[in-house]
């Protein structure tokens, strides 16, 4: 490494690849649940096998890359934690710094209240003791300070499609699992906890100041449109997400990586992946199944951050 950087420097050539310069910070928060706690989610306790591989492979590849990283395994999964570690990050980085955030466990839904969703449904994290609605994170990452990148990586089921459950393709392969709430599981929590659901939906609006947007359709959107004013009056970091799946999929889970995280780790290739983050996006799609397709937005002035070898600090 050492003696690439330096053949690179003497040819004018410097690039930071998965090592801090010294001028920049780099954090990262590696999420991953084999389960959830059934009391918070009316019985059902969600059981995955790889996630926790998923959060160590992605904390161990950050560590590699000059990161510091934070992980949280189920049980310390928590609402609390993540919010906690987020709003922390949030605070200590500044422009040129990078956050990673990485998830890997089931997507959910609850409806919506707020009335931002065309599908009247909020998407969510399921963390192990409630779900981490899509308005929060999106929130969350507003916080991030001018010129911060942030990079989210998401293995799990992430759909604005009240009709995924028709649409999610059949699992042929005993030792895969979808990452994915059912929808019948999903509105049981629901019931049994609307009024904490309504009103986390509701303070989030109005702690942004405007009414909240799906963050997948205000990131995919952002260059059209207006919509991202609709969630937070300032949106200063720069974003990148890669997530698993298509709206109308899901993720798959599997018996040592989830589906989408196993590919990106072979991509990846223990650091040896020659390209920027378009090229890295578009080699793991091509590595996956028709039913599960990756999908790769951008927010803010993204393109230095898009033209960066994925994971540079």
């Amino acid at each position: 490494m050492a003696k690439s950087a330096a053949k690179k420097k003497a040819s004018g050539k410097t690039k930071t690849r998965g090592a801090s310069t010294g001028k920049a910070k780099a954090l990262s928060l590696n999420i991953g649940l084999n389960g959830v706690s059934a009391a918070a989610y009316a019985g059902w306790d969600g059981p995955l096998a790889a996630c926790e591989f998923d959060a160590r492979d992605m904390a161990a590849l950050a560590q590699k890359a000059g990161m510091q990283p934070t992980v949280l395994m189920t049980k310390k999964a928590t609402r609390a934690a993540v919010l906690g570690a987020m709003r922390s990050a949030a605070k200590e980085l500044k422009s040129g710094d990078l956050f990673f955030l990485s998830y890997s466990g089931h997507g959910g839904q609850v409806p919506d209240v707020s009335g931002d969703e065309d599908d009247k449904k909020d998407e969510t994290w399921c963390l192990y003791d409630g779900q981490l609605i899509d308005d929060e994170l999106y929130f969350e990452l507003s916080r991030f300070g001018s010129g911060v990148r942030v990079l989210v990586v998401s293995d799990s089921c992430h759909s604005g499609t009240v009709t995924r459950e028709a649409l999610m393709p059949p699992t042929t392969i005993p030792t895969q699992r979808p990452k994915l709430m059912p929808d019948a599981v999903a509105m049981r929590v629901y019931r049994e906890h609307q009024k904490f659901y309504d009103e986390l939906q509701l303070d989030v609006a109005k702690a942004a100041g405007k009414r909240p947007v799906d963050p997948d359709a205000a990131i995919a959107q952002v260059a059209q449109s207006g919509r991202l004013s609709a969630i937070v009056k300032k949106f200063d970091p720069v974003v990148i997400l890669i997530s698993g799946c298509q709206d109308n999929q899901t993720s798959m889970d599997g018996e040592h990586n989830g589906a989408f995280t196993e590919q990106l780790l072979k991509v990846w290739n223990q650091g040896s992946f020659q390209g920027n983050y378009a090229n890295f996006h578009a080699r793991i799609r091509a590595r996956m199944p028709a039913t599960q397709t990756p999908n790769l937005f951008t927010l803010g002035t993204a393109g230095p951050f898009l033209a960066q070898e994925p994971f540079t600090v």
